[in-house]
């Protein structure tokens, strides 16, 4: 797996280098992921963050996989993780590349996640390794698995 930071530096859209392998295009459309990712938890967007997830997709966190077959159940499991970050005071997400690899139509990448109050104190410092598919021209999150 490649570490040399990946496709972008923090999570503010600033690329850090294409990589290698002829990816870049691939890794352009990967930070534009994460950005909308990142945005989508900024602005509290459920839509927003459920769009870039493909259906199925599994999420493993506290040692559990769990199944999101439908939007429905995606929204749902949303709503509730943002419910959480507003009762902690979460108003602002910012992530940085801990690693990226890019082959074909599938993709792993790390991101070190930070979660901060309107002061900037941070409430929640995580990791999540991310296995994402291109579906048709788009890059989708398909498993996330939670540190």
């Amino acid at each position: 797996m490649a570490d040399d930071g990946g496709f972008a530096g923090t999570g503010n859209g600033q690329a850090n280098g294409a990589g290698s392998g002829g990816s870049g295009g691939a890794e352009e459309a990967i930070a534009e992921l994460f950005d909308n990712y990142q945005a989508g938890f900024n602005d509290y967007d459920i839509d927003r963050i459920c769009d870039c997830f493909a259906l199925p997709t599994i999420i493993w966190q506290h040692e559990k996989g769990h199944v999101f077959n439908d939007e429905e159940e995606l929204i749902e499991n949303i709503e509730a993780l943002l419910k959480a970050l507003e009762k902690e005071g979460v108003t602002h997400s910012d992530f940085h590349v801990a690693s990226s690899h890019v082959s074909g139509s599938a993709a792993l990448v790390t991101l070190d996640w930070s979660q901060e109050t309107a002061d900037g104190e941070a409430v929640l410092e995580f990791t999540c390794h991310y296995q994402l598919i291109l579906d048709d021209s788009d890059w989708m999150i398909a498993c996330i698995i939670n540190d």
